[in-house]
């Protein structure tokens, strides 16, 4: 076991409501393989959908899983490539039943009723090669009650054991009280962004109040701030690289953290955030890096997801500004 991989196993974990601990670290499988046609680089334009470069989906996913760093593994319906990580999951060294397996459902899916929601779960089971998910999520909570039915329809197949503990995605306050006031249980999770340049202090306190465990996707802000000034100032002074620091930062924020690249090496150096402290004035000074205008970003790509008050057109239009911005 490298030295990277024994500090993220001296980190206990997040307690889930159930008792059970969740991985403090996940790795995101999101464009492993496959680009969904519907994501915002490839409504923008910015890149085509389907095949990526990447030669061997199912290859990276083992790699991941081999550095013994991650055992949380963040898929979706969404990302059309559960089939691979499945064959990356059945070729590593380690045992089905010491892996974190995460699965969401899609908003189409969803508006097509409980049947469709079922059906979907049985193929994410059979896809990844396993007969029960650690984890299964909504992906989007979109509105006029859709989202409380296809939840209420993961509450059967928890009920069943083909789910071991629920969560949410994307999900504002407003819309977990919604599933609450439609006598739900809680989840016990809820996916947002969360970085530096995305910090919502009044909604990730919320959830964890509510007991949820907070999970962090575009920890890394897909890469695109590691020229940041300050993120290399703190790399310099702490001597880490400007992504240990975004990934330090989200672990001193108590939330999940879930990095993700295709290469070994940024895999390794990706998971060494556990052995080292950011000091307080540092966090707050990364704080900072939230603005208005960051987060007026943010509420417009909840607007794409959720289709509230958006036509597809302007769906469509609100992708293009989004990735202009």
């Amino acid at each position: 076991m490298s030295t990277t991989s024994l500090a993220a196993s001296s980190h206990p974990g997040y307690p889930l409501l159930s008792g059970a601990l969740h991985p403090p670290i996940g790795y995101g499988t999101y464009k492993i393989g496959y680009i969904p046609p519907t994501s915002a680089a490839a409504l923008s334009g910015a890149v085509k959908s389907g095949g990526s470069e990447e030669e061997d989906p199912s290859e990276i996913i083992r790699t991941a899983l081999d550095t013994g760093i991650y055992k949380f593994l963040d898929c979706a319906e969404f990302y059309n490539n559960e089939s691979s990580v499945g064959a990356g999951i059945r070729h590593c060294k380690f045992p089905r039943s010491s892996l974190f397996l995460v699965s969401k459902v899609w908003t189409s899916t969803m508006e097509s009723g409980p049947s469709a929601v079922r059906k979907q779960v049985l193929k994410t089971l059979e896809d990844l090669g396993t007969d029960y998910l650690d984890m299964y999520c909504i992906h989007w909570p979109v509105p006029e009650g859709v989202h409380v039915m296809a939840y209420k329809e993961l509450e059967k197949l928890k009920e069943e054991g083909l789910i071991r503990h629920l969560g949410v995605s994307n999900y504002a306050i407003e819309d977990y009280k919604e599933l609450m006031e439609a006598g739900c249980s809680k989840p016990e999770v809820c996916q947002i962004e969360v970085n530096p340049f995305c910090w919502r202090p009044e909604t990730v306190g919320f959830f964890q109040s509510e007991g949820l465990v907070v999970q962090s996707y575009r920890s890394l802000r897909d890469g695109k701030e590691f020229s940041n000034p300050l993120l290399v100032e703190l790399g310099s002074k702490y001597r880490r690289t400007t992504a240990q620091v975004m990934g330090r930062w989200c672990v001193q924020k108590g939330v999940v953290y879930m990095p993700k690249s295709a290469r070994e090496s940024r895999m390794i150096e990706n998971g060494g955030v556990f052995d080292w402290n950011i000091e307080e004035e540092d966090m707050e000074r990364l704080d900072g890096l939230t603005t208005e205008e960051g987060l007026e970003k943010m509420y417009k790509s909840y607007r794409v997801g959720v289709l509230r008050d958006t036509t597809m057109e302007g769906r469509t239009e609100l992708v293009k500004e989004i990735t202009r911005g």
